[in-house]
């Protein structure tokens, strides 16, 4: 879904530059090289942001919860 019309900006952009450490709607701009120009899309960056955030930091403390299982199962079985 394009999120700013004026850079052709993306779900998927968001999404990428959270990946990559973005936590502002700059730092998403800046990933694909560009800035807010009109503003009419900063609040929908600014909604995706925040899922895509919680999104990644959900799947961040899924593997953490499913290192620390694998490490107890194996030191149970030594």
């Amino acid at each position: 879904m394009v999120v700013c019309s004026c850079n052709r900006l993306t779900h998927v952009d968001v999404e990428t530059a959270v990946a990559g450490g973005a936590t502002h709607p700059r730092e998403v701009y800046a990933a694909r090289g560009c800035r807010a120009q009109c503003g009419n899309c900063v609040q929908g960056v600014v909604c995706l942001l925040r899922e895509a955030r919680k999104k990644h930091q959900l799947a961040h403390e899924a593997a953490a919860r499913q290192a620390v299982a694998s490490n107890a199962e194996i030191a149970l079985s030594a």
